[in-house]
């Protein structure tokens, strides 16, 4: 599985072939490197190298006093960032999945989002939540939520979900040095995806990117879910149909600018996310789409998401999970009767 959105843009020797889980690796190590501030911490993630093997080998190269394990205990985790970060530091943390993540909730809204906004900008929470989120791989109950809507609610903070390794890697560092701070989404599913990784280039935070030009419709997408809509476009392209793809990236801000220019090229769209539809990211695209481009539009924006059911137990994840034939029915669905 190889995901690139864009050619790398300097010379061969400055790129790799990684996957994300080695992009965000890759970025981690590059941010130590270049920080004494910098610090990375969280359940596991210093000797046994994380659940899914991302910070692998950096307790190693940077010692126990960079990159270390904390008890159980999420709210303490943040909590400790939260002072780290009030006395200059730039902390990592990772907050082991998703739905492990709520105990620091309070913190995160309570403290992180508003501490500097709190001080009139006298204490900037310089810091990364890294959250491992979504599903297709199959884990049991509380290791596959989609929680995204919750950070992107929450007025402070920044919230990243990359779906190349190249975008992993560029916008982790990014994150990284942002004075602010910066919920970080990994999907799950595409620690393996693989792809090359261009350590000189960054990609600035708060920017969508059209992943495939199209013009008959435009498909916008996040994390793992860019793979399914590129997937789609594939076989309706087959069927004489061009379908462009958009990958937001940037859940908050969102690049309200390239969404709406896409949109408008095509005069249709469908939004495609794993989480639940109601009153979520995919319903807050929808609904500035529809505000924004209305007079560009053929046919009312359509959502292929997850249901409003908790997350389906492994041998049902496929039910659950937007797929090629969800997005092309909705397609479909787009009033063609025109052409």
């Amino acid at each position: 599985m190889t995901l690139t959105h864009e050619a790398p843009a300097t010379t061969a020797a400055t790129v790799e072939s990684l996957t994300l889980a080695g992009a965000v690796n890759h970025a981690l190590a590059d941010a130590l490197a270049a920080d004494p501030s910098v610090v990375v911490f969280g359940e596991d993630v210093g000797v046994l190298g994380g659940v899914f093997r991302v910070t692998d080998g950096l307790a190693a190269r940077f010692g126990e006093a960079r990159v270390f394990d904390t008890p159980l205990a999420e709210s303490g985790i943040v909590g400790a960032a939260v002072g780290m970060a009030m006395n200059g530091m730039r902390p990592v943390v990772e907050l082991q999945f998703d739905a492990f993540a709520y105990p620091a909730f309070e913190q995160v809204v309570s403290h992180v989002a508003k501490m500097g906004n709190r001080t009139r900008g006298a204490l900037r929470m310089s810091m990364v939540i890294r959250i491992p989120y979504g599903g297709g791989i199959g884990g049991v109950e509380h290791h596959c939520d989609s929680s995204e809507a919750y950070y992107a609610h929450t007025p402070g903070l920044t919230v990243i979900a990359p779906s190349t390794p190249q975008d992993a890697y560029s916008m982790l560092r990014a994150a990284i040095e942002s004075p602010d701070p910066v919920v970080f989404l990994e999907h799950k599913k595409l620690y393996w995806a693989k792809g090359p990784v261009d350590s000189v280039r960054r990609v600035g935070l708060g920017r969508a990117v059209v992943a495939r030009e199209g013009t008959d419709a435009t498909l916008v997408a996040y994390g793992a879910s860019v793979l399914t809509a590129l997937e789609a476009a594939e076989v309706a392209a087959a069927e004489g149909r061009s379908l462009q793809v958009v990958d937001i990236r940037s859940l908050a801000p969102l690049d309200d600018a390239t969404i709406e220019a896409a949109v408008r090229s095509t005069g249709r769209a469908v939004v495609i996310a794993e989480a639940p539809g109601s009153v979520s990211v995919a319903a807050e695209l929808a609904a500035r789409i529809g505000e924004r481009c209305f007079e560009y539009l053929e046919a009312p924006v359509r959502r292929v998401t997850g249901f409003d059911v908790p997350f389906a137990p492994p041998k049902l994840e496929r039910y659950y999970l937007p797929d090629v034939d969800r997005i092309l029915d909705a397609v479909d669905s787009l009033n063609w009767d025109d052409r």
